[in-house]
């Protein structure tokens, strides 16, 4: 190994020296790249999981390097699989500036360049558009590689241009000579060969975890019978020859998350450094990497998280407890995009729970994309519902498309068509003209008014959600609309209250009283003849983050049972003068315990969600004081606003015997000194009362 290598170039030459077969593959693209002008453009490599389609782009991505041309590599899973998400994954590739256009670079390009995509499955949504728009807009010195499980769809198959213009490449098992040359590389001993070939067949991912044992120093006797799931049966030992409990533990918690980084690994293991065993991971031939981390095979996730949830189910909830603590305050802190990420890190925790499992599948294929309205979409939209809902919902539909825009979700499939969509109302936004002309909107009004919103408060009624083809039936689609609805729970800002109207809500009751959305019979409705049925959720009462903790409850309860809530006080819900009145009160009581005890706040979202629902009365007013002497501090960062603070020191926080004294202390005039404390009860009265209701994060 030449000194002086970056980590970088060192996996690269790693990787090299364990490559092996794939020869006819290797010298095709070494011969298309040589050639003065390229024969074809685009080459698709497609074969089952495990074969070894990733490290095969990457020795690609070797080859063009040695002949002196750039490759780009992206991969369908790390971004959304629309237009616009490739291509802003594309520009970042070639180091375009913000704002660049990576199809017009390419257009105009000169020199060669391989462009190489990895799971390309994940982009089935966009494959017209990259077979229709992107690609023919390409030079004729780009070269592409797609590399997927699925072969090309008739439609690459079938157009006279492509045919000529394409390749298609099946990958399949590495031969028997190839498997050897793989194992002697890695130092499996010669005399177990034909066992292990016996027992792999030549899977790449297969063959890999045997290396591994070997590496590990574990003496495997491999037996000639093939397992029914070679990979599983191998994973299996694999975890019982791990190196020592710690390793076996990491391999673990890798498997139940969906990206795993250093930070991540020591917090789930509960040690300050996981450097090692993160290093460990790194190098096993199952485990890959993208930029935010770590993340095993989609085969071997699978086999590790059965394992363990099967094996020991107290070791699975207690990961599972540490990666919520984990995620919990970041999703609290994070910035738009990154909370986004956070909360879809959280969410994927969820997906194999047993008692949702029949309804809802938590979509990770990409086989669709969220999108917002487009030109052209009014007209689709409204004949989607008059097919499955009738003329009187489909003109409701239009209504609501034209009046709030913003609340349109669309699924696009494959080539931009709509396969499914929902249409929020938010409700503060309605008037009594639109809540007289739709009966679901006014049925949802009137039982909103036994709670009504507060200042800076939304509520939601997601008016109507569908698939193209299946309405609201289980299916693909309607797990994705799901989701979404979901991810407006978690970051809508000061989401109030939701509705959810079911055409058959009997159908829905145990997955959605399960999700803690309640039967609300006073907000059914009819419209064109049929009855619809509707749940809701008070987000005032259990904030999204408490209920992410609920369903976490539920997910890990015996036998996949909802779990009963825990005997709790229930939130108080005050309105914007009754919390003022409590925030006053809270600081004119805040030496004094007993008079705190009596104060509302000590049952309100606020203190609750710092101190925890279940928290004893004395940790939740050690948490009130903390937020009122935190929330008066923050006045300091303002030079407008440090006079305020000093009034609510010296009259509350380290108090004055009088308020005549307190003003002699800050040397003001005692009218004065009055403006001054007033206007910062105001202000800090104002800044619990954003977090009160959710628009402001901790």
């Amino acid at each position: 190994m030449v000194a002086g290598l970056s980590l970088h170039e060192r996996l690269e030459q790693a990787r090299r020296r364990q490559f092996v077969g794939r020869v006819g593959e290797r010298d095709r693209l070494r011969a298309v790249l040589s050639e003065p002008e390229l024969p074809f453009f685009v080459l698709h490599i497609f074969g089952p999981g495990g074969l070894g389609k990733t490290s095969l782009l990457r020795e690609y991505g070797y080859i063009a390097r040695e002949l002196g041309i750039q490759s780009i590599l992206l991969d369908g899973r790390n971004f959304d699989a629309s237009p616009a998400g490739f291509l802003a994954m594309l520009g970042y590739a070639l180091g375009l500036p913000a704002g660049g256009d990576p199809a017009a670079a390419l257009a105009e390009r000169g020199e060669r360049l391989l462009l190489l995509v990895d799971t390309y499955e994940l982009l089935n949504p966009i494959d017209n558009w990259l077979r229709e728009e992107f690609l023919p807009g390409l030079s004729g010195n780009v070269f592409v590689v797609l590399a997927g499980r699925q072969p090309p769809a008739a439609a690459w198959r079938t157009d006279p241009g492509w045919q000529t213009m394409m390749r298609i490449l099946p990958l399949r098992n590495l031969s028997p000579s190839e498997s050897r040359d793989f194992l002697a590389r890695r130092h499996v001993p010669t005399e177990q060969s034909d066992r292990i070939l016996d027992f792999t067949h030549g899977h790449a991912l297969a063959l890999s975890l045997v290396a591994d044992f070997y590496d590990q120093g574990s003496d495997v006797d491999f037996r000639p019978e093939a397992a029914p799931d070679i990979v599983r049966a191998l994973l299996e030992e694999f975890v019982q020859q791990a190196p020592s409990p710690a390793h076996r533990a990491a391999l673990e918690a890798c498997a139940m998350v969906r990206l795993t980084t250093e930070t991540l690994l020591a917090t789930l293991l509960d040690q300050s450094d996981a450097h090692d065993l993160f290093a460990w991971l790194r190098g096993l031939s199952f485990i890959e990497s993208e930029p935010r981390g770590l993340f095993p095979h989609d085969l071997a996730r699978e086999a590790l998280v059965a394992d363990v949830r099967w094996r020991n189910p107290d070791w699975y909830a207690e990961l599972h407890r540490r990666a919520r603590a984990y995620y919990m305050p970041r999703v609290q802190r994070g910035p738009g995009q990154e909370q986004r990420r956070l909360l879809a890190d959280y969410v994927y925790l969820h997906r194999d729970n047993p008692s949702v499992r029949p309804y809802f599948q938590w979509q990770e294929s990409g086989e669709m994309f969220t999108d917002g309205l487009r030109p052209g979409d009014l007209e689709e939209l409204s004949d989607i519902v008059e097919q499955h809902e009738g003329h009187e919902s489909a003109a409701l539909a239009a209504h609501w498309i034209a009046r709030q825009p913003e609340g349109v979700s669309i699924l696009r499939g494959s080539g931009g068509v709509v396969v499914g969509f929902v249409i929020r109302v938010n409700l503060e936004a309605t008037t009594p003209a639109d809540r007289a002309l739709d009966p679901a909107i006014g049925a949802a009004w009137a039982a909103l008014m036994r709670k009504p919103l507060r200042s800076g408060e939304t509520a939601a009624h997601f008016r109507f959600w569908m698939t193209r083809d299946g309405y609201q039936g289980v299916s693909p689609e309607e797990n994705r609309l799901v989701f979404n609805i979901v991810q407006y729970y978690l970051t809508a800002p000061g989401l109030a209250y939701t509705f959810l109207p079911c055409a058959d809500p009997d159908f829905w009751d145990i997955p959605f009283q399960y999700a803690d959305l309640n039967r609300m019979p006073e907000a059914d409705f009819t419209a064109g003849g049929r009855r619809y049925g509707v749940y809701g959720h008070d987000w005032r009462v259990t904030p999204p983050l408490a209920w992410l903790e609920l369903l976490a409850e539920r997910e890990l309860s015996v036998g996949g049972r909802p779990a009963s809530r825990p005997a709790t006080e229930p939130i108080i819900v005050l309105s914007e003068a009754e919390f003022a009145t409590a925030v006053r009160d809270a600081l004119r009581d805040y030496t004094d315990t007993a008079a705190l005890l009596a104060n509302p706040l000590l049952r309100s979202r606020l203190v609750l969600g710092q101190a925890g629902t279940e928290a004893a009365p004395a940790a939740r007013i050690a948490a009130l004081r903390k937020l009122l002497r935190e929330t008066a501090e923050s006045l300091q960062d303002s030079p407008k606003l440090i006079k305020f603070h000093r009034a609510l020191y010296h009259t509350y926080l380290q108090p004055a015997a009088t308020q005549e004294q307190a003003a002699e202390v800050l040397d003001l005039p005692f009218s004065t000194y009055r403006r001054h404390l007033r206007s910062g009860i105001e202000e800090v009265t104002g800044r619990l009362w954003l977090r009160e209701i959710g628009n402001l994060e901790a």
